[in-house]
């Protein structure tokens, strides 16, 4: 199968989950140490209809914990504010619903897509998958723990010769979850391979609840094509907008009007960057913050020129204040070659 060459299908970007309307059907996917207030919000200005939180623990005794509380935390955030919890017990999932509706959370997501071999040792996330009546029981539990829309976002199957999302996806709206995303890959492919997409088209064509397609989709092209092939209802970003939130908007560009925004100019790749930085540094406090931030330092670096150096540089700094500085320095040192990204060779060929 061509990656472009199916006949496309109409695009819609109305997406309802529940009583909750999306402003457009981009959907930024949950991702432990990712997807942190500042991500989402960064995310959503710059085009996310819907972000979806690092997952919570569905055990009461790690509510309390500094982790968890951060995890949970949507002060002031762009609604709809999405939560998603993570176990094995019905009875504790939910509860861990109820706890964090009472704490604003205006959809509860739950997780049984996560293939961390930590999670699914102790039989929760995508292990989940091998108990189709436990799931059965989870879901419908956590559905009428609260009034608010639940989703579900689960993988294919345990592996390649046990693939069930069809008779996942018919429990799933058979207990009333109001939508569901699918990771097109079974837990033992782990991030590996190419995405199912014709496993997704078959689980939208036997639902009549909202289906979100998950998997490999890193630019506006990809995006169009994977809506039109399976006929999804939106489509999930996770790993492609590390360090590049703005794909958000270049593909809810691209869908309303078939053309290509320009890439980002330097000035605003940095000015973005230091505006993420600096809302890490207020969630997290200046010295986590700034191990935070790292990370999302050389993402939105990645293959630039003279960039590896710069990294290597950054993870010696200590402050923020240092590491302000020195995003400064490199992206205005960028910006006097061009006001376009440049990137080395190498990299270049090899994305």
């Amino acid at each position: 199968m061509g990656v472009f060459s199916a006949a496309p299908r109409p695009i819609t970007n109305a997406v309802k989950i529940g009583n909750v309307t999306l402003r457009n059907n981009l959907v930024v996917a949950p991702m432990a140490g990712v997807t942190d207030r500042p991500f989402r919000q960064l995310c959503k200005a710059m085009g996310a209809g819907m972000a979806v939180s690092e997952m919570v623990a569905s055990n009461s005794l790690l509510w309390g914990s500094e982790k968890t509380i951060r995890r949970g935390n949507h002060e002031g955030e762009v609604e709809p504010k999405v939560i998603q919890i993570a176990g094995s017990d019905p009875a504790m999932m939910a509860e861990a619903a109820r706890y964090n509706v009472d704490k604003g959370a205006q959809i509860v997501d739950i997780n049984m897509g996560c293939p961390a071999k930590k999670i699914c040792n102790v039989a929760a996330g995508s292990a989940l998958l091998k108990d189709e009546p436990l799931v059965a029981r989870i879901v419908e539990a956590v559905v009428k723990a609260v009034d608010v829309p639940v989703t579900l976002k689960f993988r294919t199957g345990w592996s390649k010769e046990n693939r069930n999302a069809l008779t996942i996806a018919r429990i799933a709206e058979e207990s009333g979850i109001a939508a569901i995303a699918l990771h097109g890959r079974t837990r033992a492919c782990m991030y590996t391979g190419e995405a199912e997409y014709d496993t997704i088209k078959a689980v939208k064509a036997a639902v009549s609840i909202p289906v979100t397609a998950n998997g490999d989709i890193d630019s506006p092209e990809k995006a169009k094509f994977v809506l039109g092939y399976t006929g999804a209802d939106a489509v999930m970003i996770g790993r492609a907008a590390q360090g590049r939130p703005w794909i958000f908007r270049e593909i809810d560009h691209y869908l309303k009007t078939g053309e290509k925004l320009a890439p980002p100019e330097v000035a605003e790749i940095r000015d973005v960057l230091l505006g993420h930085l600096d809302d890490l540094y207020a969630f997290y406090g200046a010295e986590r913050g700034s191990r935070v931030a790292r990370k999302h330092i050389a993402w939105y670096t990645k293959g630039l020129k003279n960039s590896a150096l710069f990294r290597a540089r950054m993870n010696q700094l200590q402050t923020s204040r240092e590491q302000l500085d020195a995003v400064r320095g490199f992206f205005d040192g960028l910006a006097e070659r061009s006001q376009r990204l440049e990137y080395d060779e190498e990299v270049a060929l090899a994305a």
